[in-house]
C-alpha cells in the first residue's frame, strides 16, 4: 500500500502547536478592510485554534493519524 500524501493546500493553510493543536488564520482580513473597525481587524488578525469538531479532518489531510 502507498503512503499518504500530505495535502498541499492544507499544509499551507495550518501549523501545528508544540501541544499538538492546530493553529489557522482566521477569514475575513482579505479584502473590504476599510469598512471594518480597526478592532475587529485586530482581532481578525490573531491566529486562533481549530475548533474541536474540525481537528480531526484537519489531521488527516496534514497526515497525522
Amino acid at each position: 500500500m502507498p503512503k499518504m500524501k500530505t495535502h498541499s493546500g492544507a499544509k499551507k493553510r495550518f501549523k501545528v502547536t508544540g501541544s499538538g493543536k492546530l493553529k489557522k488564520q482566521q477569514a475575513g482580513m482579505r479584502h473590504n478592510l476599510e469598512g471594518k473597525s480597526s478592532r475587529r481587524t485586530r482581532r481578525l488578525n490573531q491566529d486562533q485554534i481549530v475548533s474541536k469538531a474540525d481537528t480531526k479532518g484537519v489531521n488527516r489531510l496534514l497526515g497525522r493519524g
